[in-house]
């Protein structure tokens, strides 16, 4: 994790990467698998003050992976534009390293399921309420706290500035 990156030129600024994490609308969660096998899923998510959050059905192959290591790492692609004339792609992403945990206590995911709920439908709080009320029981709240964070741009952005 400590790693610098080798094509440095292409760094994006911590906030040029937070701002990716606060428009994109998904990534994928990658968490170290039973035997060291990787798993990545993709999720919907919302950044909020240096920490991802996401929601999860009580049970499955992710939380119990989450229950055994609470190293995790989390990846958007804001951008992927395909050139084949020269054989590349002029991308932009992000990767954060971190801790994740499944929160247990009531009031704190209620309030997480109220942060991811306002990024799709800023609007609608009654709507929300009620939703979060229906489904409250059968789904958890997750956080990554977010350890480093580390965007990187194609060249030729770095070169069209």
């Amino acid at each position: 994790m400590d790693r610098k990156m080798r094509r440095f030129k292409q760094l994006l600024s911590e906030g040029e990467s937070i701002a990716m994490l606060c428009s994109a609308t998904s990534g994928v969660l990658s968490l170290c698998g039973e035997d060291m096998q990787p798993y990545g899923v993709p999720l919907s998510h919302v950044y909020d003050n240096g920490k991802l959050y996401f929601h999860s059905a009580l049970s499955g192959h992710k939380v119990d992976l989450i229950r055994q290591n609470c190293n995790a790492s989390f990846t958007v692609i804001a951008e992927d534009e395909l050139h084949p004339e020269t054989f590349t792609t002029y991308f932009r992403s992000v990767i954060v390293f971190g801790k994740i945990r499944i929160i247990e206590d009531e009031a704190e995911k209620k309030h997480i399921l109220e942060t991811l709920g306002r990024r799709c439908n800023p609007s609608d709080g009654d709507s929300l309420n009620e939703e979060i009320k229906r489904g409250f029981n059968r789904c958890l709240a997750i956080e990554l706290t977010i350890e480093k964070v580390t965007g990187k741009q194609a060249i030729e952005l770095v070169n069209s500035k």
